[in-house]
């Protein structure tokens, strides 16, 4: 199918006005049980923290965004997925290769249609998390996104 029926089968006309004024998500909180062992596994992807207080909280910066981990409770996180857009669909390929070295698990990269066409690379951290990265596979596909 190609990405004008795509929109066309799923995306609803008019678009509902939303009910509040967003500008974005300013990033995601992970919790875990096995705090240290997380903390670790990023450490060894993504490098040293940009962000620490205390002993039970570590922040990365993701884009224009961040990236939080503290100590949780058994068994979380949960049923999570975290989108990341990368800035091209090598960067994309080239971070889930990272996470899947680091002991992550993913399934090949394809291009698919959501709410763009897109490069997506998922994989799932030893914890249980799992990561949607993605690129658009044109800059026309992240202007149609919005």
């Amino acid at each position: 199918m190609d990405y004008a029926t795509y929109r066309s089968n799923y995306f609803v006309q008019p678009p509902p006005t939303p009910r509040f004024d967003f500008v974005g998500i300013h990033g995601a909180t992970l919790f875990f049980a096995e705090y240290e062992a997380a903390v670790d596994f990023y450490q060894r992807v993504l490098g040293p923290p940009s962000y620490r207080e205390g002993a039970y909280t570590h922040g990365w910066r993701v884009g224009n965004s961040w990236l939080t981990l503290l100590k949780g409770e058994a068994g979380a996180p949960r049923q999570v997925e975290v989108p990341l857009i990368m800035a091209t669909p090598a960067e994309a390929e080239r971070l889930q290769a990272a996470l899947i070295a680091a002991g992550g698990k993913g399934t090949p990269p394809s291009d698919q249609l959501m709410y763009a066409p897109v490069r997506s690379c998922p994989v799932a951290d030893p914890f249980g998390t799992q990561w949607l990265i993605f690129s658009f596979l044109t800059p026309a596909a992240a202007s149609e996104s919005v």
